[in-house]
């Protein structure tokens, strides 16, 4: 199926980035994907033959633009990058961590913006991912809520002056991930039983369900400048 729209979703081989992949293949864009993981790049490519694959690091300039330069033209950018690192207690907070955080998150969204900038279509869209931490007062969430905030912050701005290039973010809640694969899975299942009796949705987030807001982000011609809350009503409780 031909298309007229070409996406680069850095992060695309696991939790929303992958499904934001798939969504949009599915509606019937070329889509890329960037992974570090060359064993796990494979796994994706190997059961979605419809999806491009490049191993590169989002951290690289030099490898995210070569990227871009061998695709050509990108008309949606969609930041994916993740990292596990930044939380826990402001007194304890390992500062080391955080630092590696940024260097996880933060800095790889910065990289590939720049770097894929010379090759986004004049009437291109950036989605940057962010978190609900950066728009909440959770105790034990300031490192990454400093995290998140940081990438929301560069939305306004850079719609501002990247125009008619839109620019969003999508801040997701508790969601479904491997992100939360380090927790045992007995406790991570009672965990997201405690969160989704507080939810005003009444049940964690699939990756899925983030990702059709992350479609709307990048596809919606008149939506720009604006961070897309997208975490079932977290915001509006206390969560355990």
């Amino acid at each position: 199926m031909s298309s007229q729209h070409t996406a680069l979703v850095v992060g695309g081989t696991s939790g929303i980035g992958l499904a934001t992949a798939r969504l949009l293949a599915e509606r019937g864009t070329t889509v890329h994907i960037v992974g570090r993981d060359k064993e796990r790049l494979d796994e994706v490519l190997a059961a979605n033959p419809g999806i491009v694959g490049h191993r590169a690091d989002a951290g690289r300039a030099d490898e995210i633009r070569a990227v871009a330069e061998s695709i050509g033209t990108v008309d949606r950018l969609v930041l994916a990058a993740s990292g596990g690192e930044g939380q826990g207690p402001f007194a304890d907070l390992d500062l080391t961590a955080l630092r590696r955080a940024f260097e996880a998150k933060f800095w790889p969204h910065v990289t590939t913006v720049q770097a894929v900038l010379p090759h986004l279509a004049p009437q291109g869209s950036i989605t940057l991912i962010s978190a609900i931490s950066a728009r909440t007062g959770m105790p034990g969430t300031a490192g990454l809520a400093a995290v998140n905030g940081a990438i929301e912050s560069l939305v306004r701005p850079l719609a501002a002056e990247l125009a008619p290039i839109r620019v969003n973010a999508v801040s997701p809640g508790l969601v479904d991930t491997p992100w939360w694969s380090g927790l045992p899975e007995e406790a991570r299942q009672e965990y997201f039983a405690r969160t989704a009796a507080v939810l005003p949705v009444r049940h964690v987030a699939t990756a899925e369900e983030v990702a059709e807001v992350v479609v709307l982000a990048a596809t919606n011609a008149n939506l720009t400048g604006t961070v897309l809350e997208a975490d079932g009503g977290a915001r509006l409780v206390t969560l355990p």
